[in-house]
């Protein structure tokens, strides 16, 4: 946007005029004046001066108010006023202004990685960059962690292309290496913004939500990402806000229960276990799926009351399938890393089993193998080698996405893999997946551990698994996930399908 080298130019008149340096040129200004222009120029001086240091400077002092401020807390109504005036000045002026909001990738790490102390450098530095970045008048505040914000001045090409031309840059100044402790650091980040004619309101505050929303869509999308605000992402929200003070009574109210998503042999067909995945049928929305719903559990802390639902259907289902004269040796349940913290873990399943009459090796304890390969946690690694202790079986879900150490597995007690679907996919035409099926089930052999292929969709797939040794077989080519109901007629049909003697054509005559 044009206007940047004037503004550099009276920013560096501000940072002279304002500086301390300014007092040492003070005594030479008024000696110099007095002795080319007399008593007169002396008396014009003394009246200037002041006049001049007030007019220059004062914008100076705001902006380096708001520049250090920006390194605290609570700037947020800094920036929504700026913007309440941008606004204003936009509908007198038909310029047009915006709100920009900066978020720093994987800031977590950092923190873990420098400490506290070290990330305040980096953030102060961080504003002072995009200062670099910015017109004079443009206001900078950090608003919330690693978040900050930007009020744009208005301006007659403030458009899209400008908006996203000034979000590069942005990510260029920030991207450029930091030192801090005499540690180099290239830090990235994302960046949302709205202009003010997109607003959904006219108002400050809005215009920064707005700019917020787009910054949270950004980061879905990856680091390093640029979004701008759209209506579509408000309805969005709006849904996901609705979801989160629903979930708590959909799972009060039995709307989120367990499907289940049949497993077998591919030795003999036979059904070996079901896996329990959560589904949400909403009374008005119908299925939701679990993408849109877990998150909205998790925000909650709602990840053990779920654990228990599901736990509790799936036990039941045990039984009404033996009920029904359907032999199901087990149910397999998705234990959360948040779950496997309790540490009263092994007690409560102990007690559920007993509650049920089940024997332990009729639940299937299922951890991915993200939660093996990074944990650290001495009660995670007590509780699952405590729930094999108790005759539980461990499947360790979507192998091969999580470079589980085979010291992990074996400290763990797994007793099966279930290989992530992306080795499965085309395993049947493609040899460099066989191959990489075929080191795994190797592997497995080796260590006396059982398999399962996940994600089997087709006939071929299921006899190429087959054929190179692999244990069992889940995916859609068996069955999708369904409600408890309906696994009664597929277990029905599996069975008919199972003891039908083979069909012999006639021999043509």
């Amino acid at each position: 946007m044009a206007g940047f080298p004037a503004a550099l130019s009276r920013r560096s008149l501000r940072a002279v005029i304002n500086g301390p340096q300014a007092l040492a040129f003070l005594p030479a200004i008024t000696l110099g004046g007095y002795w080319l222009g007399g008593e007169s120029t002396l008396l014009f001086l003394a009246l200037m001066l002041p006049a001049l240091i007030a007019l220059v400077g004062d914008g100076a002092a705001q902006h380096t108010h708001l520049l250090n401020g920006g390194v605290e807390m609570g700037q947020r109504e800094t920036v929504e006023h700026a913007l309440d005036r941008f606004l204003a000045s936009s509908a007198k002026s038909g310029k047009n202004t915006a709100a920009l909001v900066l978020e720093l990738d994987d800031y977590s790490s950092l923190v873990s990685r420098l400490g506290h102390k070290a990330c305040d450098e980096v953030l102060r530095q961080i504003v002072e960059k995009m200062h670099t970045a910015l017109r004079d008048l443009d206001v900078v505040c950090r608003i919330d962690g690693p978040t900050f914000a930007v009020a744009m001045t208005p301006d007659s090409r403030a458009d899209l292309e400008a908006l996203i031309q000034i979000s590069s840059r942005l990510q260029s100044v920030i991207s450029e290496p930091l030192s801090v402790d005499a540690t180099t650091i290239i830090i990235s980040c994302s960046v949302g913004f709205c202009l003010g004619a997109r607003s959904p309101s006219n108002t400050g505050e809005a215009l920064l939500e707005a700019a917020e929303l787009a910054v949270m869509d950004a980061r879905l999308q990856g680091p390093n990402t640029i979004r701008s605000y759209s209506p579509e992402l408000q309805r969005r929200a709006k849904a996901q806000h609705d979801l989160f003070e629903e979930v708590c009574i959909a799972l009060e109210d039995g709307q989120i229960r367990p499907w289940f998503q049949p497993q077998v042999s591919t030795d003999t067909g036979e059904v070996t276990g079901f896996e329990a995945l959560a589904r949400w049928h909403h009374p008005v929305r119908g299925l939701i799926p679990p993408g849109d719903f877990l998150p909205a559990i998790e925000e909650a802390g709602l990840f053990e009351r779920l654990g228990e639902v599901i736990l509790y259907h799936s036990l039941t289902s045990l039984v009404k399938w033996q009920d029904k004269g359907f032999i199901v040796p087990k149910v397999g349940v998705n234990f959360s890393g948040a779950e496997l913290k309790n540490p009263k873990l092994v007690d409560k399943i102990r007690w559920e089993l007993d509650r049920f009459d089940l024997s332990p090796d009729r639940l299937a304890i299922e951890v991915l193998e993200t939660v093996v390969a990074g944990t650290g946690d001495d009660i995670i690694t007590r509780n699952i080698a405590g729930l094999a202790s108790l005759g539980c079986a461990i499947d360790l879900d979507d192998f091969g996405t999580g470079h589980a150490s085979i010291a992990n597995i074996r400290r763990f007690s797994v007793g099966r893999i279930k290989i992530d679907r992306s080795f499965i996919m085309k395993v049947d035409t493609d040899p460099e997946q066989q191959r990489m099926v075929t080191a795994i089930l190797t592997m497995a052999e080796q260590l006396n551990l059982e398999t399962l292929g996940e994600g089997v969709e087709t006939v071929g797939e299921h006899a190429m698994l087959a054929q190179l040794g692999c244990g069992h077989i889940q995916g859609f080519g068996l069955a999708r996930p369904m409600p408890f109901e309906d696994t009664l007629e597929w277990l029905q049909k599996h069975r008919n399908k199972l003891t039908a003697p083979p069909h012999i054509g006639r021999k043509a005559s």
